[in-house]
């Protein structure tokens, strides 16, 4: 005797995704010895796509590129329960500042090694080669969902369009209680 539930007809997939459906409150930090809010293309970017995806930008920080410095940011923003994710803009590259990959990785419990591997497949598609200098990174934190981007505009619109927005409120759901 079948003991499954009956079958819907929906795509499980599908349904699965809807019951993790979540609005994240976003922090949005740009990485940069150099940048400001006002001249900030790659953090508005972040938050525009945010909002498009339909999730709320809670607030915007710079940090400069100092491991210290954003260690201490991210684990503050891991402690705030006002806080489901950070997305960072910069840093993720190999000159000698560039720290950002450093930091993620120090305060991650749970690496989601996906995310950088179709972030550069997806990059490769766009500029070649040179996807494989992007140390782009994500994972879980406590409660806490972290994904570091490159710089660029386009890298940003990239990871949060094809990347980021579309699964965020499935990984909520996953990793709340």
């Amino acid at each position: 005797m079948d003991h499954s539930p009956p079958h819907t007809g929906a795509d499980p997939v599908v349904e699965h995704r809807a019951a993790g459906k979540r609005i994240a409150r976003c922090l949005v930090v740009t990485v940069s010895d150099t940048r400001t809010l006002e001249d900030d293309k790659s953090g508005a970017t972040a938050a525009e796509c945010l909002l498009a995806c339909g999730h709320r930008v809670v607030r915007r920080e710079i940090v400069r590129d100092e491991r210290a410095l954003l260690v201490q940011l991210l684990e503050g923003a891991i402690d705030d329960s006002g806080i489901d994710v950070v997305v960072l803009t910069g840093g993720t590259g190999i000159a000698p500042r560039d720290v950002t990959y450093e930091a993620v990785q120090q305060v991650l419990e749970k690496p989601l090694d996906g995310f950088g591997e179709l972030f550069r497949a997806l990059s490769f598609e766009e500029i070649g080669a040179a996807a494989m200098l992007s140390r782009a990174i994500g994972g879980v934190a406590g409660e806490t969902v972290l994904f570091a981007l490159p710089g660029s505009t386009k890298a940003v619109r990239l990871g949060i369009e094809k990347l980021i927005g579309a699964e965020l409120g499935h990984i909520l759901g996953l990793i709340s209680p």
